[in-house]
């Protein structure tokens, strides 16, 4: 159901009684399949398995704070110091929330600095927006800690 009461077919403009509400693509199923992909490319690390979640004109924020990432090369970019920076990867999620396109959920990742052997654990909140099954949108609220320290970029 829609927030203002109309099933999910109703507010696409399908008739209820051909069954279209099954067909329907659910966007917490989507969004279970979408980080679980990404989670999977960022401990492998694969960045080309990660980056296949992402529309071409995707937009990327990591932290509240950061300036926007804009399309899939300027995010791949960004994505590209994982395998040369981070080890030991391992990345976990929690319920996948959904409204409308948007859907939300927490998440741990702990891996080790390749420089520096420093173990760092960064849990926090990703939010995205869907279309057409790729993400349109994803924000990245977190934080880290290391050494007992925050860090910045991982």
């Amino acid at each position: 159901m829609t927030t203002d009461g109309l099933s999910s077919a109703t507010a696409a403009g399908l008739p209820l009684s051909d069954g279209a509400a099954d067909r329907l693509p659910d966007t917490r199923e989507q969004g279970r399949t979408i980080i679980d992909t990404f989670g999977k490319g960022w401990s492998k690390p694969d960045i080309d398995l990660l980056m296949s979640i992402f529309a071409p004109d995707a937009v990327f924020v990591e932290t509240p704070f950061s300036a926007s990432t804009r399309g899939s090369e300027a995010i791949r970019r960004w994505w590209l110091d994982v395998p040369f920076s981070q080890s030991e990867i391992t990345f976990s999620s929690g319920e996948i929330y959904a409204a409308g396109p948007w859907f939300s959920t927490e998440f741990k990742c702990v891996f080790r600095r390749k420089r520096t052997g420093e173990w760092v654990d960064a849990r926090g909140a990703i939010f995205c927006e869907m279309d057409g099954g790729l993400v349109t949108e994803m924000r990245m609220y977190w934080h880290r800690w290391n050494g007992g320290r925050e860090r910045g970029k991982p």
